[in-house]
């Protein structure tokens, strides 16, 4: 007679725990390379301090940029020299609208109102023109730099964005956020 032998479940139980096991050399080679471009897009942990900088802390050229930055200007070309207000232009004021219907108000309103971004109402009393013309024409510098503007995002989290206006199309804006103000 011959003698039977049972089916293991031991070759099952090899099986499956060779496929985990395999299964865990992938998932540690995975998070291994994820860490490794993670250190090497942030600077690879290094503790020295980067070169151009005070104590460890912010370059030097980013500190000298803040400590000249003007809030009352802001960053760009456009001043008091150069940007001239008097009355209201309507027809400038009917651009500035057109151009704010296509780039603005998908993320402002001409009220008080905040949308994704700060709305408009009472933004020309509070700001001169040359430094409204500064941050349409150049907003990244002045997120960066100004104080109230940085104080703006954490309230609105979102940055604006460069819409790459052109100097009349920012003049525009500007003559029809005076008229919405209610200027003379």
């Amino acid at each position: 007679m011959t003698e039977r032998i049972k089916p293991s479940k031991y070759p099952k139980l090899l099986l499956r725990k060779l496929k985990f096991t395999t299964m865990n050399k992938i998932i540690v080679k995975t998070v291994s390379l994820s860490l490794v471009i993670l250190m090497a897009a942030c600077g690879g942990g290094s503790d020295k301090p980067a070169a151009n900088t005070t104590d460890g802390e912010q370059p030097k050229s980013m500190v000298q940029d803040v400590e000249t930055y003007d809030p009352k200007r802001g960053e760009g070309k456009f001043d008091e020299s150069n940007i001239k207000i008097a009355a209201i232009d309507p027809a400038m004021a009917a651009k500035g609208k057109s151009i704010a219907e296509t780039k603005c108000f998908s993320c402002h309103k001409t009220s008080d109102e905040k949308l994704v971004g700060p709305g408009w109402k009472g933004v020309t009393e509070r700001r001169m023109p040359h430094w409204i013309m500064n941050f349409i024409t150049n907003p990244d510098p002045m997120i960066d730099k100004d104080p109230e503007v940085q104080a703006q995002l954490e309230l609105c989290l979102v940055r604006m964005p460069n819409q790459n206006l052109q100097e009349q199309d920012a003049r525009d804006i500007v003559e029809f956020m005076r008229q919405n103000d209610g200027a003379k």
